[in-house]
C-alpha cells in the first residue's frame, strides 16, 4: 500500500496523542460540506438501481451527456489500465498522485515519469499519457489548449489522454469535461474533496460510451452504493449549496497561503483545498506538528509539505500558535 494522507489512526498512536485530540491537515478534502439529505430507507434495503438520478444530476453537474458513476475515483485508476494491452508505452507528468503510476505498472505497462517540459518531446513514443489537473502536490494547473493539443497527438494513433481532476471543482473553467465525449479522452473526477464526503466513495468518470460501458463491463453490478448515489444526487443539484461551498474554499484557501507566507512559510503551489510549501527541514518540520497533534502530509523525496484546510476558527488559531513557536 502506497502512502497517503488521512493516516490519523497511525499518528495517533505513533505519537501517543489521543484521536480525538488532532487537527487533520494531511488531506486535500474540504474539511466541512452539507448537512447529510435524508436517505430513504429504501437506498439501504435494496440493490442500487441506475435511473434514481444520480447520473442525470451529474451530467448537469459536469455539463456532459454521458459519464459513470464509480466507487470513489480510485476504483477507476485500478481499473483503467486493464481496458488496454499489457505492455503499452505510459508517461505520467510527476510528481503526481502516485496510485496512478502504481496502477499501470501492477497491470504490466511500461511506466515512465516525466516532467511537464519533457511531454513534448516524448508524446510521439506513448500509447497514454496521464496528466492530474490542477496537479496533486503541486498545485499546477495546465492549459486546457496544451492538453487538447496533447490528446489531439495521441488520438490520431489510437492513444488515450487521461486528466484527473480530482481538484477541479472550484476552477470549472479550466476543466476538460465538455471534450471527454472525444475518443481518447477520459477525465476523473472526485465528489467526496469539494463536498467534503471522502468517506462516501464516489467518483465519476467521463468518456466516450464505448469506454464506459467496457469499464462497467469489469467493474461489474452496483459498484455504487444506494446511499453513496442519494447523497451525490441531492448534493450533485444543489447549486446554491455548491456556490457557498465554493466561495469558503477560495477564501480559506487564501487565508491560508497568506497565514503560511506571514510565518516564513510561502507556498510554493497550491489550489482551493491545499497549499504546498517546500522547505529544506521539511522532514523535520512535519515531526515538530506531529508532535502537537497537527497532522500534514510529508513528501519527503521533494522536501515539501502539503497543508489542508482547517474546518473551524479554534483550527485556525491552533495553526497559527504552532506557526508562531516553530524553531526555525
Amino acid at each position: 500500500m502506497l502512502d497517503h494522507g488521512g493516516r490519523l489512526r497511525a499518528a495517533a498512536q505513533r505519537y501517543d496523542i489521543p484521536l480525538a485530540d488532532w487537527l487533520d491537515l494531511s488531506t486535500g478534502i474540504a474539511p466541512y460540506g452539507w448537512p447529510l439529505p435524508t436517505v430513504a430507507d429504501s437506498a439501504w434495503h435494496r440493490l442500487p438501481e441506475v435511473g434514481d438520478g444520480l447520473e442525470a444530476a451529474a451530467c448537469d453537474y459536469y455539463g456532459v451527456t454521458t459519464l459513470l458513476p464509480v466507487a470513489g475515483s480510485q476504483a477507476a485508476i485500478q481499473t483503467l489500465p486493464r481496458l488496454r494491452r499489457v505492455g503499452r508505452r505510459v508517461g505520467i507528468v510527476s510528481p503526481a498522485y502516485a496510485e496512478h503510476a502504481e496502477a499501470w505498472r501492477r497491470e504490466g505497462h511500461l511506466v515512465t515519469e516525466l516532467s511537464e517540459g519533457a511531454v513534448e518531446r516524448s508524446l510521439d513514443r506513448l500509447d497514454i499519457l496521464l496528466v492530474v489537473n490542477p496537479n496533486n502536490p503541486t498545485g499546477r494547473l495546465i492549459e486546457r489548449e496544451r492538453l487538447l493539443d496533447w490528446h489531439a497527438r495521441l488520438a490520431a494513433r489510437g492513444g488515450w489522454l487521461l486528466v484527473d481532476e480530482a481538484f477541479m471543482d472550484c476552477a470549472p473553467e479550466h476543466s476538460l469535461a465538455a471534450d471527454s465525449q472525444r475518443p481518447g479522452l477520459i477525465v476523473l473526477r472526485s465528489f467526496g474533496k469539494f463536498f467534503g464526503m471522502a468517506g462516501i466513495r464516489l467518483g465519476f468518470v467521463l468518456a466516450e460510451a464505448d469506454l464506459l460501458e467496457r469499464l462497467t463491463g469489469l467493474l461489474g453490478p452496483w459498484s455504487v452504493s444506494g446511499p453513496a448515489r442519494a447523497v451525490g444526487r441531492a448534493l450533485l443539484s444543489d447549486l446554491e449549496g455548491q456556490r457557498r461551498q465554493r466561495e469558503r474554499l477560495l477564501a480559506d484557501s487564501l487565508r491560508l497561503a497568506l497565514l503560511l507566507s506571514a510565518y516564513r512559510m510561502a507556498p510554493a503551489g497550491g489550489t482551493a483545498l491545499f497549499q504546498l510549501v517546500a522547505h529544506f527541514q521539511a522532514v523535520g518540520l512535519h515531526g515538530y506538528f506531529a508532535r502537537r497533534g497537527i497532522l500534514l502530509r510529508l513528501f519527503a523525496e521533494t522536501r515539501c509539505l502539503r497543508f489542508g484546510l482547517p474546518g473551524d476558527e479554534i483550527g485556525w488559531q491552533r495553526l497559527e500558535q504552532a506557526l508562531m513557536d516553530m524553531p526555525v
